[in-house]
């Protein structure tokens, strides 16, 4: 196998993955994606979308999520710079309802993080310049879109400290609290 599997403690079902990078005089190499090698780790999914953002310092994307049928799982990386990469538990029948989960995610340790449909995800640029790639497993449709406030205080997302406070779109300044979402079953 060409990378690691670890489950996330306080959020099990969300896992980060360490690929094996091999490195030689003229850089490195690794595998981002194998679809037999990701299924016998116990990542079963047809992926059908690629989508890559770019974000200054501060930018905040997030907290997003689509609802079923359109529900999304993604596998989400820094393909250059770092980010603060979350998710929060949207499930009403989890026993992890509600609990967020965070990791760092570069291109210098070129861990990615798995998140399941039932999850919403969203992310903060830590570098100068961050570009995160991710492959989901739904196409993106702005009717099953759902947004969750990032500073919800139900959920406690501990952010890390970006001086004059995140960046925002209006879709995501203005999201909903927990209390207030859509959620899955």
């Amino acid at each position: 196998m060409t990378f690691a599997v670890e489950p996330l403690s306080k959020l099990p079902d969300v896992w980060v993955i360490t690929p094996s990078v091999f490195p030689d005089e003229r850089g490195e190499f690794l595998e981002t994606w194998h679809a037999d090698k990701f299924r016998e780790a116990g990542i079963d999914v047809a992926f059908v979308q690629d989508n890559q953002s770019s974000s200054r310092r501060g930018v905040l994307r997030g907290l997003h999520y689509q609802l079923p049928p359109h529900a999304q799982g993604k596998l989400v990386r820094a393909s250059s710079g770092e980010v603060f990469d979350v998710a929060v538990d949207l499930r009403e029948s989890s026993p992890t309802f509600g609990r967020w989960a965070g990791h760092p995610l570069s291109d210098v340790t070129h861990q990615m993080m798995w998140i399941p449909e039932g999850f919403a995800h969203g992310y903060i640029a830590l570098s100068d310049r961050a570009i995160v790639v991710y492959k989901a497993s739904a196409v993106y449709l702005a009717e099953s879109e759902r947004s969750l406030r990032w500073d919800d205080s139900e959920i406690g997302i501990e952010w890390p400290e970006i001086a004059d406070g995140p960046i925002l779109s209006p879709k995501d300044a203005g999201a909903s609290s927990l209390a207030d979402a859509d959620l899955f079953p």
